[in-house]
């Protein structure tokens, strides 16, 4: 088994694909009008679905990150040698700042910001072994 992709669920893929393209530098790898779209972030593949097309799929209804306030029980983390200019940058970019770089007794610099979408994301530098 291998972890191959996670697809969060948003209102407009493209504008989604946007975001994570200025704020993180990140770039698209497929997109199709059906209303789906994957970014390029290593080996694993962050995409996007919009509501239309997953409430096809899922008939009985889900949870939309965008849906609360607070942010859903679950992250994405972006890995970064420098968290404190990725984080004014998504900032700057229309995230909204949850918590500012920390430093994790671990040594692991950490903060929080929220996409438009409302999804929960993680900027962290690498763990050390």
């Amino acid at each position: 088994m291998k972890f191959g992709y996670t697809i969060i669920y948003v209102r407009d893929v493209s504008k989604a694909l946007a975001f994570f393209e200025r704020a993180f530098g990140l770039f698209r790898r497929f997109v199709h009008e059906s209303g789906y779209g994957e970014l390029c972030t290593g080996e694993t593949t962050l995409a996007f679905a919009s509501h239309a097309l997953v409430e096809k799929n899922l008939p009985g209804g889900y949870v939309a990150a965008d849906a609360s306030s607070l942010p859903l029980g679950i992250e994405i983390a972006l890995i970064t040698d420098d968290v404190a200019a990725s984080h004014a940058k998504a900032i700057s970019e229309g995230a909204l700042e949850l918590t500012p770089p920390v430093q994790k007794p671990w040594g692991q610099t950490v903060s929080y910001v929220q996409s438009p979408d409302g999804i929960l994301i993680e900027l962290c530098t690498p763990v050390a072994n």
